[in-house]
């Protein structure tokens, strides 16, 4: 019997695929190929302001080059907007949305508003109607009771609220978001397991939520440690962060990298060359390291 087992690639063409995006994709491909299962290639481009031109071209090249192919795609989110009216619409339909123009600065701003993992909890002040009318609004969901828990394979129990606070679907400027996009994708191309990186873990219990609202299986979720700078930085873009290009044009191999990163994940006892073919038999996803990797670009 085939494998129903499905997950994806979801990078954001901001920039350049850094060693943190590779160590978190080369999880993933380990896990969609030792269950047997498909992976699909989603690119998250729905803040389009911050589209790097090109960027999601030099993504697809770096996978390739690494040997983490997928099977579908790739699915740009800047072309689903249907999708996503969709589900606002379901979910107005079920009163769990509202309009809100309150800015952050605002929210920020509120000395009693309590704070949750992901900072400031909204208080609900436009539940019963806009405090600014004429001014163009975000889109709320309503975010009622205690806050989802869960059992994350890597980090273990999420507790029940810790997150919390009506959350933005659409900003006022009528960009989507991340939330909404994520699950409404995920829920339409039947992924069974999230595997991304630890910073996103925060965001599970609004997806769950979510997931619940439009009445969408949840999915298993997975969140990768972390890859830092010698300062205990998290790897990013926007940090000009050494890039899988910036080491092939070095005279690295792919499977140097897929080497040094595999034994970050506790996958071999060096970091001598490997392909992630070789990989797959040795592989067991909760089995991983936990830790955080600080990359060390060598010479």
């Amino acid at each position: 019997m085939a494998s129903t087992y499905r997950t994806r690639f979801a990078p954001s063409p901001t920039g350049k695929m850094h060693p943190g995006h590779a160590r978190t994709a080369l999880v993933t491909w380990l896990q969609a190929r030792r269950q047997g299962g498909k992976i699909v290639m989603r690119i998250e481009d729905i803040d389009r302001p911050r589209v790097v031109p090109g960027s999601a071209d030099a993504i697809f090249r770096d996978h390739e080059w690494l040997g983490l192919d997928w099977d579908e795609g790739p699915v740009f989110q800047s072309s689903r907007d249907e999708a996503y009216e969709r589900a606002l619409s379901q979910l107005q339909k079920a009163d769990m949305v509202y309009p809100c123009t309150c800015s952050r600065k605002e929210i920020a701003a509120i000395a009693s508003a309590p704070h949750g993992d992901e900072g400031p909890r909204y208080p609900g002040t436009c539940r019963n109607g806009v405090t600014k009318p004429g001014k163009p609004p975000a889109l709320r969901f309503v975010f009622e009771g205690s806050s989802p828990g869960f059992e994350d394979v890597l980090c273990g129990t999420y507790p029940e609220g810790r997150a919390g606070g009506d959350f933005v679907l659409r900003r006022a400027d009528g960009v989507w978001a991340y939330q909404l996009a994520v699950v409404v994708d995920d829920a339409e191309a039947g992924i069974t397991e999230v595997i991304r990186g630890a910073d996103l873990l925060s965001s599970t219990p609004r997806q769950i939520a979510l997931y619940r609202g439009l009445g969408c299986p949840v999915p298993r979720f997975a969140h990768v440690a972390l890859v830092v700078d010698g300062d205990g930085t998290r790897l990013a873009t926007r940090h000009r962060a050494t890039s899988i290009e910036s080491l092939r044009e070095a005279g690295r191999s792919p499977e140097q990298v897929i080497g040094e990163l595999a034994c970050s994940l506790g996958l071999t006892a060096t970091d001598a060359p490997i392909c992630p073919k070789e990989l797959v038999q040795v592989f067991e996803l909760s089995e991983i390291s936990r830790s955080s990797f600080t990359w060390n670009p060598k010479g």
